[in-house]
Formats: C-alpha cells, structure tokens, sequence
C-alpha cells in the first residue's frame, strides 16, 4: 500500500510508529520493516529560524521518534541530551533561554541551515538529514518549503501583538488570551510536489491525532494541500486527538476554544468536516467513551466509529493504526 499521513509532532509520531509496527506484522519485509510506502506529511508552521539556525520542532519530534533517539521523558529533543551550547547561548544573550536546544539536537538544526544555505529546498535538506537514520520505514516530508511561520493575536498587560507560536506554546503555556493564529508567508506558500503526489497517489490518507489547529490545521490551510484531498481517489480517515472531552495532549483546548471549536471528538470531526460536502474526512475515529458523537457524524456524512485511541505504546497504536485502515478498507481500498 501506498500511505499518507497527515501529522503534527508527539501524536503524529506515536500514530506512525504504531502504523509501522502495525505494517512490520502484516506485510513483513524479513528485516523487522515493513513492505508497504508510507510517507508523513509534516506540519511546519511550528518552525523559527533561532540563532541563524532553521529549527523544524514536528519533523524533528517525528524523526527522533521513529529513529528511537528521541527522550521519552520530555516528550521532545534527542535522548541523552547535554544543553552546554544552550547555556553559552543564554550567557551571550541570544536566542530563547526558554527554548533549550540539546547539543545533540543542535547538529541537526545546524545540518539542516547549512544544506537550506546551500541552495537545497526544506525537502531536499529533510531527505538528507532523514539519511541519518536510514531504517525509520517512514518518509518525512515537510508540506511546504516555503517558510510559514505560526504567529498567535495575543493580549499581554494590556497590549494587543502578535508572538510567535513557540512562544505563546512554550513560554507562556498557552495562558495568554489569543484572538487567532495567523500563518506568515501563506499567500506565498504551496504545497510541495512531492506532498502533493504523496497525497493523489495514495491508497489510503491518514489524520493522525495532532493538534487540529495548529498542527492538521496548518497544514491543511497551505495553498494546495486541501485540493489535493478533495482530489484524490484514497479515502481520507482521521483519527480524533480528543477524549473525553480532553485533549490527550499539549494545549489543543487552548487552540480550539481560540477558534471557537468545542472540545469533543464530535466538535472537531464536525470542524474538518466531510468531503463529499467540502471537507476533508471520510471517516472519524472516536474514542470508545465518544460513542455517543457517532449518529451526528453520520449525520453530517462523516463515517464513524468508536475504538480504543489511547496510545500508551507501540502495541495500542498499532492496533489504532490497524483500525483506521480497516476503516479505509471499509470505504472501498
């Protein structure tokens, strides 16, 4: 099969490591991978050029992840992490002392400047920092080359501005009143080729539980990427990132009440609505405690359905990844 995914960072990445390991059983490559062509298509609106340095916060979570680098601790960085150049940074004065970049993760944002200086595209430079763990079984493209920056309407002492979307996340923990998010750049911005043909070319589409404002939200408002889903012949089936009326993780509630989006597995499914009247599911998977969204979704032409989405490891995802292509299966792949 051919997959896509649409993801953002720590969701998307335990959704594709429970897909992988879901393919690894069913269509086993002899070598622990898997046959089947996946690729993730990633959120950059999280990104910020930091110190001279083109830092990609989703892409990177998601590498690491699948790479089995990643600190599972933190949630986000490299494991075994020293912040020596962080602190030495913070002592001259610049960058985000709030923003600790490990020493291990700074090589791949310096890799990364350097291949972007070059002349490379953000795909181009991704597929070369990628070839550093060559058997994640996953291809990771960002959606747009272009530089996209999330900014937050804020209100701070008073004062109506705009902060950057890392810093109203990180910072200040989502606690100042925004008014919206604004993408820099969009109208400028397409989605790549390379994400394009991921998404026409697919047997199948994938949501995975990210962010769906910041993360499933950007990504789907670059010029090109909502096309392409109307376009394609794969049915597109998302999986909900809340439960219960929680986000399973991050600030997702912050960013939909922001919007003026519930926060229930029915609200959202209902916010990206379904294809056949202009959205972009076919089909929503909710959490067994959301059974009682199911009827409304149908009834806004959105297939539904409840199973377990808590992804506690790599056994529980899997058996999510298994059933949103069952799912698909289901819709005619």
């Amino acid at each position: 099969m051919k997959i896509a995914v649409l993801a953002g960072g720590v969701g998307g990445a335990k959704f594709l490591r429970g897909l992988r390991h879901h393919l690894s059983i069913i269509h086993p490559d002899g070598e622990g991978g898997h046959t089947d062509e996946v690729t993730a298509i990633v959120n950059t609106g999280d990104d910020v050029w930091l110190t001279g340095l083109k830092v990609c916060p989703d892409l990177d979570s998601i590498m690491y992840s699948l790479a089995g680098a990643n600190d599972e601790v933190r949630g986000w960085g490299r494991a075994g992490e020293s912040e020596r150049v962080s602190a030495e940074l913070t002592a001259f004065g610049v960058g985000w002392p709030w923003f600790t970049l490990g020493d291990l993760d700074l090589g791949t944002h310096i890799a990364r400047s350097h291949f972007l200086r070059e002349g490379l595209t953000l795909t181009e430079a991704t597929r070369r920092i990628q070839s550093r763990w060559p058997s994640i079984g996953v291809r990771l493209l960002p959606v747009t080359d272009a530089d996209v920056p999330t900014f937050v309407s804020v209100t701070d002492e008073g004062v109506d501005t705009e902060i950057h979307f890392e810093e109203w996340w990180v910072k200040h923990r989502a606690n100042l009143p925004t008014r919206g998010f604004v993408q820099r750049g969009i109208e400028n911005a397409s989605v790549t080729p390379e994400a394009r043909a991921a998404i026409l070319e697919a047997d199948v589409v994938l949501i995975a539980p990210s962010n769906p404002v910041v993360s499933i939200g950007t990504t789907i408002d670059i010029p090109g990427v909502r096309d392409a889903l109307a376009e394609t012949a794969a049915p597109v089936v998302g999986v909900s990132p809340i439960i219960d009326g929680s986000a399973v993780r991050g600030m997702a509630a912050a960013c939909l009440t922001a919007i003026g989006v519930g926060v229930t597995a029915e609200a959202v499914g209902l916010h990206y609505g379904a294809r056949a009247n202009g959205g972009i599911l076919d089909a929503w998977l909710v959490d067994s405690t959301d059974a009682g969204a199911v009827p409304a979704l149908h009834g806004a032409g959105i297939r539904s359905r409840p199973v377990p989405l808590w992804m506690h490891d790599d056994e529980l995802s899997g058996v999510l990844a298994a059933a949103a292509l069952k799912t698909a299966r289901e819709l005619g792949i």
